[in-house]
């Protein structure tokens, strides 16, 4: 691996040093209908070179912002690093965003161009066009009636000399609450993040990373540029999640990053398998490493929590998993167990060049070089969560006598019951999760005399019993209710009386991004699904016991 003072200082330079770097090694690889084909280093230079001429010919000029519109994709890469290299600003929006969302986004980042991956993508920024007076140009990436594609575009693109500290891209929050608010990162800002996670992180030439999260969110962009420094092979997902296990197989990564719910899955199948005797603990981490495609050495999951169990029995299985903590607001990380350094429960050690401290009411504060200057158009809210160059993330924690980090809840989900008992809903969540038959749960108690929960079902679980026994409704079947009604009950022993759900309802289906109650990266909108489900709530409480 080229030493790191080498690497270069701002991600315009990325792809024409990874280029000179790495040459004829695979950077990309995609599947083309039944086959994986890959793009070399030096072709992803010249790409990228390209399409920076063809969007410097569409009037994209330095320090102007550029929307992606667009599924994780090569494309995706190429655009992003081209941007880049005119000096200009990537603003990424999740495809699964509504019009209204995405009119929000360009228009508060005052994009100039949107790249649009397809049709879809460009109907639905034309129908809020009439609310984006700064854009110029609508572009795609697949063939689109009427609208130039991007690499087809001819120019020539003037090598720009940015300063490190100009921002590089305008990320926004998914927001479990209010508008999403544009976090600008720089230059340096990835430069300081980059450099953290490669003095720790095993990734080198050779290997492969498999990648089917959302490039519009900041784990898979760190995920993109770390490989593509590292001098590995970035591989992406065919575009169907459900096929993501049979690609794992086929394409055989040795590193894998994911959010929890992947793995989530792998051990509530195993647990079920194991629980019915058709197989040993020890054959069915076998299954598990193979069904990851064997190689895995290195997994990382990070957005959310993730119970140690989980953990413990990957290890077991051969398969690291390290979990790691951070926020758009860092440049996606603060602290992560890694190789050698792991306690399961912790997420791990603040990286190098980050400092950690614990607020006197528990808030968990970071510093650094990674840490955004700021929200873009958003100096009240850039008060609120800078202070003192000090970034203020919301979490709750603690720094154990060995310096791991410990997440103990969200300062703004804490539930205070009428008691005046303060629950972290997340604990109980993360706890009901485990299990196989459960996709999601929401502790529901602030104000309330105790808490209840509302509860969904993993739709592959319940069908598969549905179709076993012959129900048309599992939902509202008692058998269903006495197998949720234990699963409560083996959740709620881990708890004090005051902390423990006493009631619960089964929603007939899981929670969703397209309904806004979850973010594009899976978080619980919880304001939202308490609005939706106030009906079911208020009937989880005896009239007496209703809010104060």
């Amino acid at each position: 691996m080229p030493d790191t003072k080498t690497r270069p200082a701002t991600i315009g330079d990325l792809a024409a040093w990874a280029g000179e770097t790495y040459g004829p090694l695979p950077a990309l690889r995609f599947r083309s209908g039944d086959t994986w084909q890959d793009i070399t280093y030096a072709e992803l230079a010249a790409r990228v070179r390209a399409v920076a001429g063809g969007l410097a010919a569409a009037g994209v000029r330095e320090g102007d912002r550029v929307a992606i519109l667009a599924e994780t994709r090569p494309e995706w890469t190429v655009c992003d690093l081209a941007i880049a290299e005119l000096g200009a600003v990537c603003v990424p929006v999740y495809p699964t965003n509504s019009a209204e969302e995405c009119a929000w986004v360009i228009g508060d980042s005052g994009a100039v161009a949107v790249i649009c991956e397809q049709a879809e993508h460009v109907d639905r920024v034309r129908g809020v066009r009439a609310d984006l007076p700064d854009l110029r140009a609508i572009l795609s990436i697949d063939p689109v009636d009427g609208v130039q594609a991007v690499a087809d575009i001819r120019g020539e693109a003037t090598p720009v000399e940015v300063d490190p500290d100009e921002p590089n891209t305008i990320v926004y929050t998914s927001g479990t609450t209010g508008p999403p608010k544009g976090c600008l990162l720089s230059h340096r800002n990835w430069r300081a993040s980059l450099d953290a996670i490669q003095q720790r992180t095993t990734l080198a030439e050779g290997d492969t990373i498999y990648l089917y999260l959302p490039l519009a969110h900041l784990f898979a962009r760190m995920v993109q540029l770390t490989s593509l420094e590292c001098g590995a092979t970035l591989v992406y997902f065919g575009g169907d999640i459900r096929a993501v296990v049979a690609e794992l197989m086929e394409v055989q990564p040795t590193h894998l990053p994911s959010v929890p719910r992947l793995f989530e899955k792998a051990y509530g199948m195993v647990r079920t398998q194991v629980e019915r005797a058709a197989t040993t603990t020890e054959q069915a981490q076998d299954l598990v490493r193979a069904a990851l495609g064997g190689r895995v050495r290195e997994a990382l999951t990070g957005a959310a929590p993730i119970a140690p169990e989980i953990l413990e029995f990957f290890a077991g299985s051969g398969i690291p998993v390290y979990e790691a903590y951070g926020m758009t607001e860092s440049t996606a990380l603060i602290s992560a167990n890694t190789p050698g350094h792991v306690r399961f429960g912790s997420v791990g050690k603040p990286l190098p060049g980050v400092t950690v401290r614990i607020a006197a009411d528990g808030e968990i504060l970071a510093a650094g070089d990674n840490v955004f200057s700021g929200y873009h158009k958003n100096p009240s809210a850039t008060a609120e969560t800078l202070i003192d160059g000090w970034l203020h993330t919301g979490d709750l924690g603690h720094l154990d006598d060995d310096g791991y980090l410990h997440i103990t809840g969200r300062k703004k989900d804490i539930i205070i019951t009428a008691g005046g008992k303060n629950l972290t809903p997340a604990n109980f969540e993360n706890d009901l999760r485990q299990s196989p038959w459960i996709a999601n749960a929401v502790m529901i108690g602030d104000r309330r005399p105790h808490p209840v929960a509302l509860i969904t079902l993993d739709p592959d679980e319940v069908a598969r019993w549905a179709a076993e026994n012959g129900v048309d409704d599992p939902h509202g079947h008692a058998e269903i209710r006495r197998i949720v009604t234990g699963l409560v009950a083996a959740a709620n022993a881990k708890y004090a009386p005051p902390e423990q759900v006493r009631n619960f309802a089964i929603l007939p289906a899981d929670f969703s991004v397209a309904d806004g109650e979850l973010t594009p990266t899976l978080k619980l909108r919880r304001a939202v699904i308490q609005e939706r489900h106030r009906e079911v709530i208020e009937s989880l409480y005896p009239p007496a016991e209703g809010a104060l």
